[in-house]
Formats: structure tokens, C-alpha cells, sequence
């Protein structure tokens, strides 16, 4: 077996990437090289090191003992060697070319990135912010492959590797059609728990924020529809007589530009927070601080909701 003085540490890059993805094709993409070119690497390290390293699988590869023993401290090293080039590497926004991999929520996405981007076209124009979809399933998952430099959601806490800004505290509002039985009057537990609800839910639950409060007080409320995607809220809204809450800032924007009808949220629950979620390897790379610091701006600039009277 190879010893460090005859191994291509360049190799070790390849090896990373494929372990990572699972994936020889998607390895090539990541490293900006051709499926060949990593295939050769790949042939050249299972010589060096005398083992096949990965197995071919329907849909991808499989490692092997070694590989997946080699796979945590190869990336270790790899991470550490870019902090250390990133801390001293300089960064210029008015400059930079650079492409900042986020994974955000559709609600925090429709919140926090039409302001981000005005703040980056002055300050980074030449910059590109590219946003993945992030949840509570699958954010952690992301940004451990290296798929994204930070994730802003609803999240629960994070392994110890990962640092946590709390953002925007969230408060709920309920939206109805025009002329809908409670568009006006009392919206007590029982009136609101007695027409459907439609829930948006990007990863399939049916167990919104709302469910547990309402069982707990005896009114467990049925839902009508559940959608993956905000798009097709309002005129669902306008075409039933589907209730929905969600959080103040999106119903307040949808009411005003749908004309539907915003009424408080009758449920009295722990209210949720957004959070930006990173992992320590960024704290020192000054372009990462920078887009840290301008999405703490933008929560800062986005402000509380203010209350709907009953």
C-alpha cells in the first residue's frame, strides 16, 4: 500500500468528492471535471492503495471498508486546508466573482433574498447567490456534504460542529377568502377548526405547527389540502372556503396583494424563530462573515410584524 511520499495528494480531492456524492458522474460535476478524468483518478488511487474503494451500484457506487474508514479524516483534512486558504485569502465584495451556495426555505427564501440581492448588487455586483431548498429533513444533510455554505429555516438544534444565529421571531395569521363565514365576527377555537385547512408543507407532513395547540384544547382541526410550494395558496384560497395561518409577513403580503382576508390566529402556541445554521469551518473565511453579516442586516431591516385586531 501506498505510504504519503509516492501518493498523489491530488487524488485524495477525487476521493472526497466521490465518497461525498455517492456518485461518479455527480463527483465530476462537482469538481468541475470530466467523468473520464475521474474514473483515471479513481484507477490510479485503487493501485496506490491496493483496494477497489468503491463498487459499482444501480444508481451509483458503494465504498468499501477502507474507503468509508479513509472517507472522515480525508475530508477532515481537506476542510481544514481550505479554512486555512480561505482565512488568508482575501475578499473584496465590490470584487469578488465568488458563488455563495445557500439553502434556504420557501418561506425564508420569499422573506429575506429580494433584499439580499438589492444589498448584494451594491455591494457584491459581480457575485452570485444561488439558493437550494432546505427543511428540517434535509438542511443538516446539505451543508455536511459541502452542497451549502449555510441554511436558514425552521431548525431544530444543531450537532456541536455547527454554529446557530437565531433570525426573525415568527408569529402566525390566519387568511380566508372575501366574504368567507369568518371574515368578520369572533374567530373563537370552534368556528375556526370548523372549515378545512389548507397546510403548506414542503416535505409532505400533515402535522403542521398549529395541530399539536389545537388537539391540546380539544379542537383538532381537518385539513382540506396540503401543498409543496406557496404559489398556489391564494387562489386556493379565493376558490374554497379553506382556512389557512402562516406566518404574519406572508399573509400580510398575500392578503394585500390577493384581497383576501387576514384575521389573528386564534391558537395559542410557542411562536417559532428562524435560524442560520453554519458550519464552524466558516467562521474565519471573510467572505462567509460578510454574507452572514448581510443576512443578519436584512432580518434586522425586515422587523416585527405588527398585530391584526380581532
Amino acid at each position: 500500500m501506498a505510504d504519503l511520499q509516492t501518493l498523489d495528494l491530488n487524488l485524495l480531492r477525487v476521493f472526497d468528492a466521490v465518497a461525498r456524492e455517492r456518485h461518479v458522474t455527480h463527483a465530476a460535476e462537482k469538481l468541475n471535471l470530466s467523468q473520464p478524468a475521474v474514473s483515471n483518478a479513481l484507477a490510479r488511487l485503487r493501485a496506490a492503495l491496493n483496494d477497489e474503494l468503491f463498487l459499482r451500484r444501480p444508481g451509483g457506487v458503494e465504498p468499501t471498508a477502507l474507503a468509508l474508514s479513509l472517507a472522515g479524516p480525508v475530508a477532515e483534512v481537506l476542510d481544514r486546508l481550505r479554512t486555512t486558504l480561505a482565512d488568508h485569502a482575501p475578499f473584496d465584495p465590490a470584487t469578488t466573482d465568488r458563488v455563495f451556495t445557500v439553502s434556504l426555505s420557501e418561506y425564508a427564501e420569499s422573506v429575506l433574498v429580494p433584499p439580499l440581492l438589492e444589498q448584494m448588487h451594491q455591494e457584491a455586483p459581480r457575485a452570485l447567490l444561488a439558493v437550494r431548498h432546505a427543511d428540517r429533513t434535509n438542511a443538516l444533510d446539505l451543508l455536511a456534504k459541502g452542497e451549502a455554505e449555510l441554511a436558514v429555516a425552521v431548525l431544530p438544534d444543531p450537532p456541536a460542529l455547527y454554529t446557530r444565529v437565531r433570525l426573525l421571531p415568527e408569529n402566525f395569521l390566519t387568511l380566508v377568502r372575501a366574504g368567507h363565514p369568518l371574515a368578520e365576527g369572533p374567530l373563537t377555537l370552534e368556528r375556526f377548526t370548523a372549515f378545512p385547512h389548507l397546510l403548506h408543507s414542503p416535505n409532505g407532513s400533515r402535522d403542521g405547527a398549529l395541530d399539536g395547540p389545537l388537539r391540546e384544547a380539544g379542537f383538532p382541526r381537518r385539513l382540506g389540502a396540503v401543498v409543496a410550494h406557496l404559489g398556489a395558496v391564494p387562489e386556493i384560497l379565493a376558490r374554497t372556503d379553506m382556512v389557512m395561518s402562516l406566518s404574519a409577513r406572508l399573509a400580510q403580503r398575500m392578503a394585500e396583494t390577493y384581497g383576501l382576508a387576514l384575521r389573528p390566529c386564534p391558537v395559542e402556541f410557542k411562536h417559532t424563530r428562524l435560524s442560520m445554521i453554519f458550519h464552524r469551518r466558516f467562521e474565519a473565511d471573510p467572505g462567509h462573515a460578510w454574507l452572514r453579516r448581510s443576512l443578519l442586516a436584512v432580518a434586522r431591516e425586515v422587523g416585527p410584524v405588527p398585530g391584526v385586531g380581532a
